[in-house]
């Protein structure tokens, strides 16, 4: 079966300070390659500047590769750093869902404008799919008249994953987005996101330290140590045999 996602020996460079006039090159990330199928779950893990928020932003479109190819559903998205117009479908919810939303507009203008500037819908269908998009994460109809600061930080992240869901997207990338929730609402983030999983078929690429939580809810597990990929495979298989001295000591932890 084609799998919804795949990446391609992705690669990225940045251009750093090596001294009073001059830059060098520092390789990011470094020929990363993976797949996922439609309604499956990958978990991104690894430590503090292995490339894992990078991989993140380049996978929805908010930063562009150096070389490698984005696939999705088998048509090629990123060919070597040109982007096509389907961004659209593998959306992003940061881990500060506070600071990635306007406070000076309302929940329902800040969805609206995603679907006017994605979308041909007009006003009675734009309204229409807030509403529902709204249902479906647990929000109220009413909420789309609120202001971000009127919310709790539980409620803040189904703003979020409102206005991931309402392009309809076949894969979403959570980057860090739970680690700031306490146990008991990140529970129910969880839940719901396995809930809509089910009923939608979405793909999540997830890039967390929380690997509890991988072990719950991911079906692959890619390991990355300074730009590269050091482990992938099944999660299970992954947790129960790591290979490499990075997963290991990950595990331990």
């Amino acid at each position: 079966m084609q799998p919804v996602l795949k990446v391609q020996a992705l690669s990225k460079t940045f251009n750093i300070r090596a001294g009073l006039f001059s830059r060098k090159k520092f390789a990011v990330l470094k020929n990363i390659s993976f797949c996922i199928g439609k309604g499956e779950t990958i978990a991104v893990i690894g430590e503090t500047g292995a490339g894992k928020s990078t991989l993140a932003k380049l996978l929805s479109g908010a930063d562009s590769a150096d070389c490698g190819q984005i696939l999705l559903e088998g048509n090629i998205i990123e060919d070597n750093g040109i982007r096509d117009n389907q961004c659209r479908y593998i959306r992003m919810i940061f881990q500060d869902s506070a600071a990635s939303l306007n406070p000076g507009l309302t929940i329902g203008d800040t969805l609206d404008d995603c679907l006017q500037y994605n979308t041909d819908f007009d006003k009675a269908e734009r309204t229409e799919k807030i509403s529902a998009t709204l249902s479906k994460v647990g929000l109220l109809v009413d909420h789309q008249h609120y202001y971000p600061h009127m919310f709790s930080v539980g409620q803040l992240q189904r703003v979020a994953l409102a206005r991931a869901l309402i392009l309809d997207p076949k894969v979403v990338v959570l980057d860090e987005a739970l680690s700031s929730l306490d146990p008991s609402v990140r529970a129910q983030i969880v839940n719901l996101l396995l809930k809509l999983q089910q009923e939608t078929g979405l793909t999540y690429v997830m890039i967390t330290h929380h690997l509890s939580l991988v072990r719950h809810i991911s079906d692959q597990v890619l390991v990355l140590d300074k730009g590269e990929v050091v482990e992938y495979g099944a999660t299970e298989v992954v947790f129960q045999t790591p290979q490499s001295k990075i997963t290991q000591r990950l595990l331990s932890c």
